[in-house]
């Protein structure tokens, strides 16, 4: 099964970062990294087709079996760098595609607008997107180790199990249904 983790923070040292990067090591998925993918602001030009940070989120979301999406909690929603991302992408790249949401909060304030925001733009895009939800707070994190805590990390680990058995279900699906 091929994973991909869209990390929607620009922060190269934020949480939300660092539990991209987490996951991506801990569960060897492909990783987009909006932190270091610098895209343009989406004008719904086709020019903006043929810029390699454009072509490259295209291709990732495109090959991928299932996603991630993880976003920082900015005032209440999502980060505008993954809206602007997704914003790229159309219903042909999330289709059929499970999809699991995380947000990261700022401590005590909730993360679930993000998640609700997440959900709705990909659902608009046609993703599976999969009851299982997670908001992680600075508590969720290890700062001197730039990890998870053991808590947070088997709550992922059951978000990737979920996922990843969604996705297999999805592709034998598939298949059967190309057959038919």
């Amino acid at each position: 099964m091929k994973l991909l983790v869209i990390n929607g923070s620009p922060r190269k040292n934020g949480r939300t970062t660092e539990l991209a990067n987490y996951i991506s090591k801990t569960y060897d998925t492909d990783l987009i990294d909006l932190s270091e993918l610098i895209l343009p602001v989406f004008n719904g030009e086709d020019t903006q087709d043929t810029l390699q940070s454009v072509i490259k989120l295209k291709q990732s979301v495109l090959h991928a079996h299932a996603i991630i999406l993880a976003s920082p909690d900015y005032h209440g929603g999502m980060s505008g760098a993954l809206k602007n991302a997704l914003d790229f992408l159309d219903s042909s790249y999330f289709k059929n595609k499970p999809v699991s949401l995380l947000a990261v909060c700022g401590g005590g304030k909730g993360g679930v607008n993000p998640l609700n925001q997440m959900r709705i733009v990909a659902r608009a895009l046609y993703a599976n997107v999969l009851p299982k939800q997670l908001v992680l707070d600075p508590a969720n994190f290890d700062s001197k180790n730039k990890s998870i805590v053991d808590s947070s990390a088997l709550s992922i680990s059951e978000m990737m199990r979920e996922l990843n058995l969604f996705a297999k279900v999805t592709k034998q699906l598939l298949a059967e249904e190309a057959w038919e």
